[in-house]
């Protein structure tokens, strides 16, 4: 039987929400806002065994030229942590990755270009930033840039290897039972040289996701298991806030976003085990003031279809360091819990350590609870920049017939401007839409975007149509080898479509062709390891044109041309 999945209340509606928990949706100072904390919690019998208290820390980027930021963030967080090991010992931190600046940080002389992420510096001046937040334990899992350290070593494996002794992490993943039957769960990445694509792809290997499953079916829900997972990028699904002009576009959104298969296996995994409580991820660079910011497993009917999420609720984090923040937002998350639901809370770093209830989460059994955000959204009117449009089913975007018509007019013959929001789903089930005068690809499933297809630049102004290209049918060459007796299958439906562009003014029609796995959206974003000794090579070239050539060094740069397969420059950009 299919569980009835969380009610989600808004805290305007909320009739439950007690007076303390709206008192504590304002930013208030730490002292003040525990105490009402703590007050609250002994109106509900007290602390138990099952009480727990984890700080949640954001991608540092480390940079040792730039501690201010990081030790009055680290002074907001001890009072913290030293009131939770009082009121009953279970607390722990959690760092979702990215430990330190990708950039030159003046930390090497004799290699004046290495990046300070991924080095052995990096990670052990990380260990002993994260060790010294007043004797509390910490977890820590990798992102995208902790085996960054190119110049230092040659593999992952090498660097991994350094990760891990620095944290003293015996594996990449992490497990730890913070309270009964309560556990902190973490994957990190480990692939960085051999990224398929983008360096910045957050790729769980598939050990790790073997060893996740197994720990979910080990301990289920209704063995009153409760588990709280931490990646440094959200998995598809989570429907979180993401940028389209950085992580869509160069395809790394999502946990192993470029791998079809393994990037969906994680909400699968979600929506099949009730044990998995919240996900907490970073990645973004964004703050927590978005309602958005947080996500339940089911939204109100007249908001739209149910996501399916599991009875999981998923939360982004935000960062310590004024230089890293993309809204100018400074936070960590607060989770605090029990037997019987938990509080996602925002720890601001810009008022002080000020702290913030977000959302309240209360478990009605071990299959489905009850959330109410504790606060409006409290984002200005500029940040809906970093709001991606999402296509939900039955939504007033949606082109209804490219499914099964012949011939879609899918701007109906009007050409494609910045305003332009629309999407439709193939009759093989790929679903495409146009935003922001992009083309862009979406999951099938969860309708999160997936990355480019064309940019605005080869859209605007253009007309898009969708026209059958092939045979509509399934047809059973009985006399091949092999193929006697066999017949369609009863839910055949695919037929073979293209996708069109045309240019009212020059007459051009252009056919975007499919990948080779049957997806649109462009992945040419390579790896960085590959662009960094392409620059190199032109380098090299500039030199031997001087000392050789006998050319200033402007009038060398300038002669300087590379070849090679599809590619037109070292920039690593999808645009």
């Amino acid at each position: 039987l299919r569980r009835r999945p969380l009610l989600l209340l808004r805290a305007a509606a909320a009739a439950a929400a007690t007076a303390d928990d709206k008192d504590r949706g304002t930013l208030d100072d730490a002292e003040s806002w525990l105490d009402a904390a703590v007050q609250d919690q002994e109106k509900k019998g007290g602390f138990d065994s099952s009480s727990f208290m984890v700080g949640i820390l954001g991608d540092l980027h480390i940079d040792p030229r730039k501690m201010d930021d990081y030790y009055e963030g680290r002074d907001h967080w001890l009072p913290i942590l030293e009131r939770a090991k009082k009121a009953h010992g279970n607390a722990a931190l959690v760092s979702l990755g990215d430990l330190g600046e990708s950039k030159n940080c003046d930390h090497n002389p004799t290699v004046p270009s290495e990046l300070f992420a991924g080095t052995t510096l990096c990670h052990e001046m990380a260990a002993e930033f994260l060790g010294s937040f007043g004797g509390v334990p910490y977890e820590v899992i990798g992102g995208n840039h902790d085996l960054e350290g190119i110049d230092e070593f040659k593999t992952d494996r090498e660097n991994l290897e350094v990760f891990m002794k620095a944290h003293g992490k015996p594996t990449a993943q992490f497990c730890r039972e913070i309270a009964d039957k309560t556990l902190l769960v973490g994957m990190g990445s480990t692939i960085f040289r051999e990224a398929p694509y983008t360096s910045h792809e957050v790729i769980v290997d598939q050990g790790q996701i073997d060893w996740f499953e197994q720990l979910l079916k080990d301990r289920p829900a209704d063995d009153g298991w409760k588990i709280f997972v931490f990646t440094h990028a959200p998995p598809n699904g989570s429907g979180l806030r993401v940028l389209q002009e950085n992580h869509v576009v160069n395809g790394c959104c999502w946990l192993n976003h470029s791998n079809e298969e393994q990037c969906k296996k994680f909400i699968e995994l979600v929506r099949e085990h009730r044990s998995v409580k919240a996900w907490f991820s970073g990645h973004f660079h964004l703050g927590q003031d978005y309602q958005d910011s947080i996500t339940f497993p089911t939204i109100p009917r007249e908001e739209g279809p149910y996501p399916n999420r599991g009875s999981c609720v998923f939360a982004q984090t935000s960062v310590m360091r004024g230089g890293t923040s993309r809204d100018g937002r400074q936070q960590s998350r607060l989770l605090r819990g029990n037997k019987d639901g938990f509080e996602i809370c925002t720890v601001d770093h810009q008022s002080g350590g000020k702290i913030r209830l977000d959302a309240t989460i209360t478990y009605k059994d071990s299959g489905h609870e009850v959330g109410i955000y504790a606060h409006d959204d409290e984002a200005y009117d500029h940040d809906d920049y970093f709001k991606v449009y999402q296509p939900q089913v039955g939504d007033e975007h949606f082109y209804c017939g490219a499914e099964t018509d012949e011939e879609c007019p899918i701007t109906e013959d009007e050409p494609v401007t910045m305003d332009t929001k629309i999407w439709w789903r193939l009759s093989g089930g790929r679903v495409l839409g146009v935003m922001n005068g992009m083309l862009l690809e979406y999951d099938s499933s969860t309708l999160s975007p997936l990355g480019l297809v064309l940019s605005a630049d080869e859209l605007l102004g253009k007309i898009v149509a969708v026209v059958d290209s092939g045979l509509d049918e399934c047809v059973v060459v009985e006399e091949t080898v092999g193929m006697e007796g066999a017949e369609c299958d009863e839910n055949y439906l695919e037929r073979e479509q293209a996708i069109l562009v045309h240019d009212p003014e020059s007459g051009k029609i252009t056919v975007v062709q499919p990948n080779e796995d049957g997806s649109y959206w462009r992945k040419i974003v390579r790896n960085k390891i590959a662009r960094m000794k392409e620059k190199r090579r032109e380098q090299a070239a500039v030199q031997y044109g001087v000392e050789r050539l006998w050319l200033e060094e402007t009038e060398a740069k300038k002669s300087i041309e590379s070849t090679w397969g599809p590619y037109t420059s070292t920039s690593g950009n999808a645009l």
